[in-house]
């Protein structure tokens, strides 16, 4: 029986990870800070990660005491733990560093110099914001060629031109999947720190002779996310308005798309990844490979909690924001022989049965927007 160290494990991927890795025969260990804006002031919703074969350390991927002591007698390193929020990554820039690199950093660092070093394998939870703006072709030229844009600039968002447009005949550009080789654009801060750390992991377990996997999730969603942080989760912040009888407001004109995979996938993406029986040392893309627009998840979100469709298309918009990005998961299903099952109706369904077994949150999305627009980073 093999023993796995989950940093962020009490969060939202971590407690569906730790559960399919208890009843797939491991023992687990979190690592977790429980921060208030993820977990509350009291943090709560640990019930069922109280259980035989579970383990649990409240501290930081920062606190040097806490990761030697986390990682003593692990087997696989599972690294959850970060901050994140693209809109707020924009302005709290040494913390998202100091977190997402530095703990990163610091975590490589302890497993470099542990002459008892037990861990065989680490395994990151990365992101697919490191693609920015995702990969395109033009279908007016015809020619194959795949293009991979800067981000979006201000004066472009601001005059509401929200396509990228093709170079050569400046027809707009049609997006097409991201594949694990393609260039890594962060357009966010959040998205560089993430792009940090999987040069520190490939070229620290490298040099270490460690395997390790690289998971670059899409819009991860489903039971158990957070309600209460308006930064992260666009259907969390879109169910808690549906509740309150509220509109839901989209950003641009609600044609930009996302691959939104359930967490049960992911889970289970990362149980393929522990327990694969060869070498890894690789980059794995994880969603369904699948691109819906906003406002369609908006529409589809109203109807699994029976209302009416209440659409308000802002053109407002976020810098650091990216139009569009969904999956090439050929890797996933090749290499890691997992295929996601969960489909898109179903996963409403059982995310909005969960959400209204829930305590009605605060709508905290205005109190986030005002924060961006008083920094201009939102328009």
């Amino acid at each position: 029986m093999s023993k796995v160290l989950i940093t962020g494990g009490a969060g939202f991927i971590g407690t569906h990870l730790t559960r399919a890795l208890v009843e797939a025969g491991h023992d687990v260990r979190i690592l977790d800070c429980l921060t208030p804006q993820i977990h509350g002031q009291i943090p709560s919703g640990l019930e069922g990660l109280i259980a035989p074969g579970i383990e649990i350390m409240r501290g930081s991927v920062t606190d040097a005491h806490a990761v030697r002591h986390a990682l003593q007698g692990a087997d696989t390193l599972v690294h959850l733990a970060a901050e994140t929020g693209t809109g707020q990554s924009m302005y709290e820039i040494a913390r998202y560093n100091e977190v997402n690199v530095g703990g990163a950093a610091l975590l490589l660092d302890v497993l470099a110099n542990d002459p008892k070093r037990s861990v065989r394998r680490v395994v990151l939870a990365s992101s697919r914001s490191i693609y920015g703006e995702g990969a395109y072709v033009c279908s007016c030229c015809n020619d194959g060629k795949r293009y991979h844009p800067d981000a979006r600039k201000p004066d472009q968002l601001a005059a509401h031109h929200w396509e990228h447009a093709c170079p050569v005949c400046s027809a707009d550009l049609e997006p097409v999947a991201t594949r694990e080789h393609d260039p890594a654009k962060p357009a966010s801060i959040y998205a560089a720190t993430k792009y940090a750390q999987e040069d520190l992991v490939r070229v620290a377990c490298t040099a270490l002779g460690l395997d390790y996997a690289i998971l670059r999730l899409q819009n991860v969603y489903g039971e158990g996310q957070s309600l209460n942080n308006p930064y992260t989760g666009i259907l969390s912040i879109f169910s808690t308005r549906l509740r309150r009888g509220q509109h839901l407001p989209i950003f641009e004109d609600g044609r930009e798309t996302r691959d939104f995979v359930h967490v049960q996938d992911v889970a289970n993406s990362f149980l393929a990844a522990v327990d694969h029986p060869s070498e890894l040392s690789g980059v794995f893309n994880v969603g369904m490979g699948v691109k819906t627009s906003v406002a369609e998840i908006a529409s589809q979100l109203s109807r699994a909690f029976s209302v009416t469709p209440d659409l308000v298309m802002t053109q407002e918009y976020r810098l650091g924001d990216i139009r569009h990005n969904f999956a090439d998961i050929g890797q996933l299903e090749d290499r890691l022989d997992y295929k996601p099952t969960i489909d898109l109706a179903t996963g409403m369904l059982r995310f909005a049965k969960w959400v209204n077994s829930q305590a009605l949150p605060e709508d905290r999305l205005d109190f986030a927007n005002r924060e961006l627009k008083r920094r201009n980073l939102m328009g």
